[in-house]
Parts: C-alpha cells; sequence; structure tokens
C-alpha cells in the first residue's frame, strides 16, 4: 500500500500532529520506536506503519538505537494538511 492510498485512522492521524509539532523522537533502525513528549508511544505499530509508508522519518542519521528527532516527509505534509488545516512546523 502507499502512502497516498492509505486511510489514515485517528491515532495514526494524531501522531502525525504530534510530530509536525516538534514532540516527536524516533530510534534510528530498521523499525524505529516512536517517543512522544520523551515518553514511548503505547502503539509501536502505528509508529512502524507511519515510518514504513514514508510519512515519517528520523531528522538525521544516528547511531543504532539513538533517539533522534522525527519529521513529516513531504508525503507526511501532504497527508496532514489533506486531513484538516493544522499548522506544520517547518522542517
Amino acid at each position: 500500500m502507499e502512502a497516498n492510498d492509505a486511510e489514515l485512522n485517528h491515532r495514526e492521524q494524531a501522531t502525525l500532529r504530534a510530530v509536525a509539532l516538534g514532540r516527536a523522537e524516533l530510534t534510528s533502525s530498521r523499525e524505529p520506536d516512536l517517543f512522544i513528549d520523551g515518553l514511548a508511544v503505547c502503539d509501536q505499530s502505528c509508529a512502524h506503519r507511519l515510518a514504513n509508508l514514508g510519512l515519517i522519518a528520523t531528522a538525521r542519521d544516528g547511531r543504532p538505537g539513538e533517539r533522534v528527532p522525527a519529521v513529516l516527509t513531504e508525503t507526511g505534509k501532504t497527508a496532514l494538511m489533506t486531513m484538516r488545516s493544522v499548522p506544520v512546523a517547518a522542517a
């Protein structure tokens, strides 16, 4: 499934909003774990899906397992903008 074909549930939409507001970190790994406001997200499958769809990514490379800021990709920004008018932090 491609990102532009994916229907996002409410939790995934909320996660995109948190990333857009600069509140999220991802671990540098094949299946990144997501942290919001410093706390591990309880639904890591949501984070994995968003990353695998190419909607979120790490802001920079990091050591394996290191937490780095999460950002919306261009595809993620587009998905967020189509959901509703939400401020997106500049990348």
